[in-house]
């Protein structure tokens, strides 16, 4: 890259990063970290778990903001430093130059991302629910596709996932699948990816070679941490228990194990077989659940704000989000924001950035 290029997005990320420090408030910011870290000092701070998390949870995103701030203006001064090097003549450093530049350009859109991450429960970790549509053997396998997608994404990331309840398709895939995503912000991120995904494709099970469309949809809810209070009766329970369906062989659990939950007044099923214990399973199912039921409460607060603002429901493509279309051309566009990518094996291994980042912004400027 020239050093002309180089110098003019130069001063437009200093740009950026000057505009940013000035909404971010940084003094602001740090008096607010210095007042909660006093708070935990208090003898009494831990006496209320709930308040307690609440504090530790909103200190942490602080910092967080606080840090990754000031990485970025640290860019910016080894930045200059190299282009005054290669200015004077030091080509050496010309192959430095670029890769700072690059790093620096990729660091700022991702903090710049991040500020879009402001909901209540943004900062939670993500519940994600896979369910293959209509289509038999060929939406199972879709949904498995998606799975494996966002395992990628999460693995790039740095983010752990874990499985909490599974059912196989009849021969392929996966009729549907629940998994925890923990790390910062992963519901913030994920909530993106909530609604239906549609796949075009010349279908491998077929033999005629015929074009097919699949569906399946993704649900997305933050998991419930001690921050958060949800309460459930104990008479608005059903709670039953059954055998834990798998593969076959050795790990096969013969005892019934696997807990179905179903809250009475919403209709709200959750089941967990993860884990060998009825206990832990149970455990595992109620934070479903919880989970759930904030997410209802979240939407029915989001029609609230709708009806004041006289928002209307999209008609005709209803909750379908996305469609990734192999055959007779390759792409993935978006329908909500137009965001759309020609490399499907670079989306379907879990490159889903500009996707995430475009429902942030379109969300935001709604």
């Amino acid at each position: 890259m020239d050093i002309l290029d180089i110098k003019r997005e130069f001063a437009e990320y200093k740009q950026t990063i000057n505009d940013i420090r000035g909404s971010l408030d940084l003094e602001k910011r740090e008096a607010k970290i210095a007042e909660l870290e006093k708070q935990t000092m208090e003898e009494s701070f831990w006496n209320d778990k709930r308040r307690s998390s609440a504090v530790i949870k909103e200190m942490n995103g602080e910092k967080e903001i606080v840090a990754e701030y000031k990485k970025l203006e640290a860019e910016v001064g080894e930045e200059e430093v190299l282009i005054d090097f290669v200015e004077m003549g030091e080509e050496d450093f010309q192959e430095e130059l670029e890769e700072k530049h690059k790093t620096l350009g990729k660091d700022l859109d991702h903090f710049d991302t991040r500020l879009l991450l402001d909901g209540d429960y943004d900062s939670n970790n993500a519940i994600v629910t896979i369910h293959s549509g209509a289509g038999g053997t060929e939406a199972c396998d879709w949904a498995d596709m998606l799975y494996r997608m966002y395992s990628r994404w999460c693995n790039d990331k740095k983010y752990k996932i874990s499985e909490m309840d599974f059912m196989p398709g009849d021969s392929v895939g996966i009729k549907s699948i629940t998994f925890l995503v923990e790390g910062n912000n992963t519901y913030g991120y994920l909530k993106s990816e909530k609604g239906i995904h549609r796949l075009v494709r010349i279908s491998p099970f077929d033999a005629n070679k015929k074009r097919h469309t699949s569906f399946a949809s993704v649900e997305v809810v933050p998991e419930v941490d001690e921050s958060v209070e949800v309460n459930i009766k104990p008479e608005d329970l059903r709670i039953d228990t059954y055998r834990a369906s798998g593969a076959g062989g050795q790990h096969v659990n013969m005892t019934d194990s696997a807990v179905r939950i179903t809250h009475l007044p919403t209709g709200i099923v959750v089941t967990c077989q993860r884990e060998r214990s009825q206990l832990s399973n149970r455990e595992t199912a109620m934070k479903m659940l919880q989970s759930k039921l904030l997410e209802v409460e979240l939407k029915k607060k989001e029609e609230e704000m709708k009806k004041i603002q006289g928002e209307q429901s999209e008609i005709g493509w209803g909750n379908q989000i996305r469609s990734y279309v192999f055959q007779p051309y390759t792409l993935v566009k978006d329908h909500r924001t137009s965001a759309e990518s020609g490399n499907i094996k670079a989306v379907m291994d879990g490159d889903i950035d500009i996707f995430i980042n475009g429902y942030l912004r379109w969300n935001k400027a709604k």
